[in-house]
């Protein structure tokens, strides 16, 4: 896959195949955005085009200043992945800025998608875009004048609610990794380093692998989690603490991933890491003591260790 990344306005100098092209922010490329860029790849081979995806980095609602979006289901280089994955021949990367919030719907079909030499668009049913979101795909419709075709994509539904970057990062908070799996169609994903910590963990019988996340990802709720560990492209079951670790009442309260790794041994310091994240097992806690601690990880290891197996098989 190609990854262009633009700046508004584009440069004439711009050059592309005709394209059919998905449109969209995407973050988490789950159920529903996938079925967008599907209908776009779908298109594009039936008509022996380039298929495309534009997206914007940073998120829109973090450039206009809105709440909770400082942190991503899919940072940038994720959400590549995921589009390559599916076979999207082109990637535009749109820099998403103040002035470029200010184009108006009819500029934005004029002076960026036409340029692309796009030829049919693919929308979700809820796309908006241009000055203050004035522009629906029902605009796309009312603008085209037979310069491309168009498609809108209705709601994808499971469990009688609608799929959407929203209501996962709820499930993430909530702790519910299970329907965050069912929406996104993979498990939740982190990558990060290897880094020192306290070394505490080898100290009382299990090691961990403290992780230092490499984008601004989504971690969402506190606590222990059924996680699968790949580090130099090999992959291991353990479980995560996710959280401040007050049963040893630091002074500083940042929020830490710990991976203990089952059945691994070895020296990862530096080395880049992915973490899925499996199943929740239960939430972070305050332990009298150590003994107690201990007691509480070697039963959540048993369990996880259960989950898994009962994982593996399904």
């Amino acid at each position: 896959m190609k990854t262009i990344s633009l700046t508004y306005p584009l440069s004439t100098e711009l050059q592309s195949q005709p394209c059919a092209i998905a449109l969209g922010y995407f973050d988490g490329v789950h159920i529903g955005h996938r079925r967008v860029i599907q209908k776009a790849i779908d298109t594009a081979k039936a008509n022996g085009w380039q298929s495309t995806v534009l997206t914007f980095d940073p998120h829109p609602r973090e450039v206009l200043g809105q709440s909770g979006y400082t942190r991503y289901l899919t940072p940038l280089a994720d959400k590549l992945e995921q589009f390559e994955k599916m076979g999207v021949d082109t990637a535009y990367v749109m820099s998403f800025d103040i002035g470029f919030a200010a184009v108006y719907p009819e500029d934005f079909i004029s002076e960026c998608l036409l340029p692309l030499n796009c030829r049919h668009v693919v929308v979700g049913f809820d796309y908006t875009f241009g000055h203050r979101g004035m522009g629906t795909a029902q605009t796309l419709q009312e603008m085209s004048e037979g310069r491309y075709g168009l498609d809108i994509v209705g709601p994808v539904n499971r469990l009688g609610e609608k799929v959407s970057s929203t209501i996962i990062r709820e499930y993430l908070y909530d702790g519910d990794v299970d329907q965050v799996h069912l929406l996104l169609g993979r498990p939740y994903k982190v990558r990060g380093t290897v880094v020192h910590g306290d070394k505490r963990g080898r100290t009382i019988g299990f090691p961990t692998a403290n992780v230092k996340v490499a984008a601004p990802y989504l971690i969402g709720k506190n606590g222990v989690y059924g996680v699968r560990f790949t580090v130099d492209t090999k992959s291991y079951y353990g479980v995560m603490n996710v959280g401040i670790k007050p049963t040893f009442e630091l002074e500083k309260k940042e929020k830490s991933l710990e991976v203990h790794i089952f059945e691994f041994s070895g020296e990862i310091y530096g080395k880049d890491v992915e973490v899925e994240f499996l199943f929740y097992i239960r939430e972070e806690q305050k332990f009298a003591g150590v003994d107690a601690l201990i007691a509480q990880i070697q039963r959540d290891v048993d369990m996880a260790k259960q989950k898994i197996e009962e994982y593996s098989r399904n």
